[in-house]
């Protein structure tokens, strides 16, 4: 069994890193620590890379469908992990969960129609929804803050999300789950009261899970498909092995939808893009994983464990002024800077400016992040101590 160490620094600058190589196209300064965007500061398990090295050195990349290895990969992964038994004729490939929301944003809506979210949330859905002439409607989170017992929570408006659901006539509805930026992790009986609200309306739900393996002790991850068969008719369950195993850059994705009806229309959206076989090493990669990824899995969500206790004590002791929404799940850290007395793009300003950090301002993630700060807290110990070092520094001079 390998044993891997997270707690090495991989000098990433040089490489076309989104990440790392482009903050002066960003407009940020070039020395900016960035802890934005959400792929890690990890290499890949050893399974991937072998089999990687095994692909690259066959010499040839031709086109590629993949069969039933990988889709078997897929399959007893979910059943393993999430307790959800699903079919090899169910699973829809394509090169991103983006692509797959914009896909199913124009299979089962038309220009003009309104397009469910719940922010703050995952700004492409937003810019999704917009840039494909359809209308946002928002069924804002409810926030309430709980600094001295901690764990503050978001919670849903039931009576606020059915009633946007009849006032404006909403067809499709995009749940984020587990939640970006705020880490909830919604439990079944949450998931089924929406679920239910949807029924009745005859909506249409689009769930993205691509943080599904990522969630804290004492939590547990629901695919909303799998709460109730009646559910499973009507949803379309976006996965994919990128943040789970820092794939991003090999662009693959796995959809499940059940219903064939959808299916065909989900398809028929996907034929119109041209977009046909995958990408021959993102096919590897992702077989690889979910055949042999389960080890370096485990050990990296310790670690992330480890640095979010170590996140959280970090502010307590040294910048109690800055609270942590307590995540459930995934590796990115909702924080609430209200205290600070700065929000929207003054906080995005201090945040580059004087602490040196390259954030995710939460005003990208709707109106109602504009006093939050996302961090992604996958990297070595020693970048996330600097990078609360830095935002220390810069809170003991505000003001």
């Amino acid at each position: 069994m390998a044993t891997y160490n997270f707690d090495k620094i991989i000098n990433r600058k040089g490489t076309n890193c989104l990440k790392y190589d482009y903050a002066v196209e960003r407009g940020k300064p070039a020395d900016v620590l960035p802890l934005w965007v959400a792929d890690m500061d990890f290499t890949v398990s050893e399974e991937i890379t072998k089999s990687l090295h095994a692909a690259v050195d066959h010499g040839i990349y031709g086109y590629t469908q993949p069969k039933d290895a990988y889709y078997n990969a897929i399959t007893n992964w979910m059943e393993k992990n999430h307790n959800w038994k699903t079919k090899r004729e169910w699973i829809m490939k394509t090169p991103g969960v983006v692509f797959a929301l914009g896909a199913a944003v124009k299979a089962f809506t038309k220009p003009g129609d309104a397009v469910l979210i719940q922010n703050p949330v995952y700004y492409p859905f937003t810019n999704i929804i917009r840039d494909n002439d359809r209308r946002v409607i928002d069924n804002t989170l409810v926030y309430e803050k709980r600094v001295t017992e901690g764990k503050s929570q978001y919670s849903i408006d039931y009576e606020d999300f059915e009633r946007k659901i009849v006032q404006e006539h909403i067809k499709l509805f995009i749940l984020c789950n587990p939640h970006n930026p705020v880490g909830r992790v919604w439990t079944r009986e949450e998931l089924q009261q929406l679920g239910e609200i949807c029924l009745r309306h005859h909506v249409i739900v689009v769930s993205d899970e691509i943080h599904n393996d990522f969630v804290y002790p004492g939590f547990e991850h629901t695919v909303f498909a799998n709460v109730d068969p009646r559910f499973a008719e009507f949803t379309v369950t976006c996965t994919a092995p990128s943040k789970t195993f820092n794939l991003a850059g090999l662009q693959i994705s796995n959809i499940f939808i059940s219903n064939e009806t959808l299916r065909e229309a989900f398809q028929k959206e996907i034929d119109k893009t041209g977009y046909d076989e995958p990408n021959a090493l993102g096919a590897v990669a992702c077989e690889a994983a979910y055949r042999g990824g389960q080890e370096w899995l485990d050990q990296l969500r310790a670690y992330l464990l480890e640095n979010l206790n170590f996140l959280r004590a970090y502010l307590q002791e040294k910048i109690p002024q800055i609270h942590l929404v307590e995540p459930e799940g995934t590796y990115l850290v909702w924080l609430d800077c209200s205290e600070l007395g700065i929000s929207g793009k003054e906080l995005d300003q201090f945040i580059v400016e004087k602490a040196g950090l390259w954030l995710d301002g939460g005003a990208m993630f709707g109106p109602s992040g504009a006093d939050f700060q996302r961090v992604n807290i996958a990297c070595p110990r020693a970048t996330l101590e600097l990078a609360l070092d830095k935002l220390k520094a810069a809170v003991d001079n505000l003001g």
